[in-house]
């Protein structure tokens, strides 16, 4: 039998190497009492304040790295969401929501990773590429519905337009598409590997966002 035959595509290794991380992020106690409905709709808007600043980092690297070997193909403008999380967080918080807007440490960390992968290690910035976007396209939709029905928000409106993705009528085939662009990556074995190492540490940055949205919004005894 031809050996090549039996090599694991790098989207499904990438996938099962992250999968204890993604499952700790998930099932951290802040995620849990958000979509439990135990927590109030400020701690909703607070965590959509976060993504702000981490889409903020990772969209604004996006332009220089579109003509990237390796980053270059996954830079898709209809998967961008720096500007439907603003128009969220005016829903959530007013007009003046930007000049109230502040980092927790471990997001301020997690943009910065985000930054420094951009402009030093392009194939590190996929790595936060596909840890975010992948997931908003998945899991994602449940934290809108359990938006939708908590706090009262128009269905895929106001509120919740991070998660609506207006320019991909169908994920299924997006998602497809670009596990099949993981598997082409620009990159050897030993780049991969750290390319699957960052995955990880992407999810790390996550959930200690979720440590931190957990302290600030612990549950009453």
């Amino acid at each position: 039998m031809d050996a090549r035959a039996t090599v694991t595509p790098f989207s499904t290794l990438i996938r099962t190497a992250s999968h204890q991380q993604h499952t700790e992020a998930e099932s951290s106690a802040f995620m849990s009492d958000l979509l439990g409905g135990r927590l109030g709709v400020e701690a909703y808007a607070r965590y959509t304040e976060q993504l702000w600043f981490v889409y903020r980092a990772l969209e604004g690297a996006a332009g220089p790295l579109a003509q990237d070997r390796v980053a270059g193909p996954f830079i898709r403008p209809e998967l961008f969401r720096t500007a439907a999380l603003e128009r969220d967080l005016e829903h959530l918080r007013g007009d003046g929501w930007r000049a109230a807007a502040t980092a927790l440490p471990a997001t301020a960390a997690y943009a910065a990773r985000i930054e420094e992968c951009a402009r030093t290690w392009p194939a590190g910035y996929v790595a936060h590429h596909y840890t975010r976007y992948l997931g908003d396209l998945s899991g994602g939709q449940i934290i809108r519905d359990k938006a939708e029905r908590t706090w009262g928000f128009a269905r895929k409106g106001d509120g919740v337009r991070f998660y609506v993705f207006e320019q991909i009528p169908n994920p299924a085939a997006f998602k497809r598409g670009y596990r099949e662009l993981l598997d082409r990556v620009d990159a050897d074995d030993l780049e991969k590997q750290r390319i699957v190492d960052e995955c990880r540490r992407a999810f790390d940055y996550n959930g200690a966002v979720f440590r931190e949205l957990g302290s600030e919004f612990p549950l009453s005894a």
